[in-house]
């Protein structure tokens, strides 16, 4: 029996990885670069209509082979699987590293209002855009959650008198609203082009957040309503590395010997009580249009959209949270309207909102693929200039070295997109296993929920494939 389920991995392993390699190789594409004038224009090798429609029968089919080739035991077994890893969690490491990011906060601060005013010698752009929201927010999804102790504004914010006054029965509605601010502050302001807006924008951040930690108690505002650091927490679940917050059931005995477990990625997202009602679901939805949104807007064909509207006199700083708010409101609508499906094709007595919030996480996946599609070229390529001029950042040197990036890694954007996919179908169908008793039940529920991630399988491989331009009209 157990070699029959080995034959079947093995065999289900291939089949994906056959299909990620052959999107790799027929089309050749870019990611967006994201902010400091960094792009990359490639063409597609192929028709784009078949290379999108390659990639959205590639995840189809991965899930037409979990489906066949998978059983209870097989997942109980992957999902079982643990090796620790041995970490120093000692007082003084956790203090070094909170020291060190209140540092760095201040040095943001002040470097953006004394440094060059150049975005690309100017180390708090450098430090924010590559070092922090490109490079470490992979390691959030790529290795494990360390957010919770490097965060400055929780350090400061613990140091500090509380009022500890109760927080409305809101849910994470508050989180929801954060996000999609930050997102649209920075896509219409030229926060990498202006140190001294993003110092500004930094202080202003740092003003609500640290009010917000003493009016109410500090945790449930860091868990509740700070929507950076309910990012890290979720991103945190699609690690491999287990810590106290991301933990399973299965992690915890491992956990409570003072080693942290290692498991397969994903496994994180299974947890049941992940999501605890509509509002989490929303966020993680809004997390995912955030990504989408953020690549759409650098493409030429959003320029061609938008064009006739501001000749029209619509204007720009309205059209676009215009935009990021209804695009939202889409895309939240959609994942509501494949949950009502779900309860019909599953014949469940199991409410939608219950399946709602279930199989919301997988999606969690596909955020963390797309985020590594659109920055990790964007990090490699400007991590020379960060390391360059964090040796001398009020007086960085006239050129800073660029790096390269071979013609290969054009299709490493692809490759993201298309894993972020198959993680988030292979969890789904887990959670489907778990759901229901039924073999065939669990298979039925899944299909609106796959042909959803299909069809943003397709969408997100249009943006990587687009040219990146600067969001225009602003």
């Amino acid at each position: 029996m157990a070699r029959r389920h080995g034959r079947r991995l093995r065999r289900s392993l291939s089949t994906i990885g056959t299909f990620v390699a052959l999107i790799t190789i027929a089309a050749p594409v870019a990611a967006h670069g994201g902010s400091l004038g960094v792009e990359a224009r490639e063409t597609v090798t192929v028709p784009t209509w078949l290379f999108l429609l390659t990639g959205g029968a590639a995840v189809g089919a991965s899930f037409l082979l979990a489906s066949f080739v998978t059983d209870r035991r097989l997942i109980e077994g992957l999902h079982g699987w643990r090796r620790t890893l041995p970490f120093p969690s000692s007082g003084l490491l956790v203090a070094i590293v909170r020291i060190a990011g209140v540092l760095g906060l201040v040095a943001i601060v002040a470097i953006g209002y004394l440094g060059p005013s150049q975005g690309l010698g100017n180390l708090a752009v450098l430090g924010v855009w590559v070092g922090w929201w490109a490079g470490y927010t992979a390691t959030a999804y790529l290795l494990g959650e360390s957010w919770r102790v490097l965060n400055p504004w929780r350090t400061i914010a613990g140091s500090l008198p509380s009022l500890d006054r109760d927080l409305p029965a809101v849910g994470a509605w508050p989180s929801v609203v954060g996000l999609l601010a930050l997102i649209w502050v920075e896509v219409v302001s030229p926060l990498a082009d202006t140190p001294a807006l993003l110092a500004t924008i930094v202080l202003g951040y740092s003003a609500v957040t640290l009010v917000g930690a003493v009016v109410f108690d500090s945790d449930a505002w860091f868990e509740h309503v700070d929507p950076v650091s309910r990012v890290f927490h979720y991103y945190g679940h699609v690690a491999p590395v287990a810590s106290e917050r991301t933990a399973t059931d299965a992690d915890r005995a491992v956990l409570d010997d003072g080693r942290h477990p290692v498991r397969l990625p994903g496994v994180g997202l299974t947890r049941p009580d992940l999501l605890g009602d509509a509002s989490e679901v929303a966020f993680v939805v809004a997390l995912l249009w955030a990504t989408t949104y953020d690549g759409f807007v650098a493409t030429p064909a959003w320029r061609d959209i938008a064009r006739p509207l501001v000749e029209a006199g619509v204007p720009a700083h309205v059209l676009y949270p215009l935009v990021l708010v209804v695009g939202f409101v889409f895309f939240l609508a959609v994942y509501r309207l494949a949950s009502r499906y779900a309860r019909r094709t599953a014949e469940t007595y199991l409410s939608a909102t219950v399946l709602a919030r279930r199989f919301a996480p997988p999606l969690l996946a596909i955020a963390a693929g797309y985020h590594l599609a659109h920055y990790l070229g964007y990090f490699l390529s400007l991590a020379p200039v960060l390391l360059t001029v964090l040796g001398s950042p009020l007086s960085p040197p006239v050129t800073v070295p660029v790096l390269s990036l071979p013609g290969w890694f054009t299709g490493v954007p692809v490759a993201s997109v298309l894993l972020g996919h198959l993680l988030a179908i292979w969890i789904a169908h887990a959670t489907a296993f778990e759901l229901f008793p039924g073999r065939l039940q669990a298979i039925r529920s899944q299909y609106p929920f796959i042909a959803v991630m299909v069809l943003y399988t397709m969408t997100s491989l249009w943006i990587v494939t687009q040219p990146s331009i600067q969001p225009p009209f602003l």
